[in-house]
């Protein structure tokens, strides 16, 4: 996918927030939430706020969520064909054996999707969804950023390198599991000494 194409759906992205932003206002006003009552004990609509107004943003919050996701997985399928086309420039596929890490896990926080995953301290990243060595320009992770922050909620497909030997992982970035960041843990850039 072409970047102008990506800045596109980016912005399209942005919108969608804005609009989830402003039916969440809407509740707000009102003073309910996604899921609370509209009805009193005996059943009849309350009185204290807008029923048609509260079930029209609801609706509309579905809808909108469900925009956002769809978008989200076209940005990454987009981040994703970048980088692999970037690679494909850039260096010529290596055999399986030759895959050269790229970044090392320098700290995992219990309880964390990277906890839940399986990574331990040490592990070195050869495979980060279609994420390899060849992505990375110098000591910048911010590929690695992006396509975490493109993967809330969905698996990434990792392999890496725990005492010399290849282990394959499923990692699912989510906010709010306790702690900072998506992940969990503290990643580093790589270099072989």
């Amino acid at each position: 996918m072409s970047s102008p194409a990506l800045q596109s759906l980016i912005s399209q992205k942005d919108g969608i927030q804005s609009a989830l932003d402003a039916q969440y206002g809407v509740l707000r006003s009102h003073g309910v939430t996604t899921d609370e009552p509209l009805v009193d004990k005996d059943g009849f609509p309350r009185a204290d706020v807008d029923v048609y107004a509260v079930r029209h943003a609801r609706v509309r919050i579905i809808e909108l969520r469900n925009d956002l996701k769809a978008v989200m997985d076209d940005i990454a399928r987009g981040l994703e064909g970048a980088f692999a086309a970037r690679q494909a420039l850039e260096e010529p596929a290596k055999p399986q054996g030759e895959e050269a890490p790229f970044a090392k896990v320098d700290g995992v926080a219990p309880g964390s999707p990277a906890a839940d995953a399986g990574l331990k301290r040490d592990d070195l990243f050869v495979k980060f969804g279609s994420l390899t060595h060849a992505s990375f320009v110098g000591a910048s992770l911010i590929p690695l950023v992006q396509l975490v922050a493109a993967h809330e909620n969905r698996s990434i497909q990792l392999k890496v390198l725990r005492d010399n030997a290849p282990v394959f992982l499923t990692l699912t970035p989510r906010q709010g599991w306790g702690g900072r960041g998506m992940l969990g843990c503290h990643i580093v850039p790589y270099k072989a000494t």
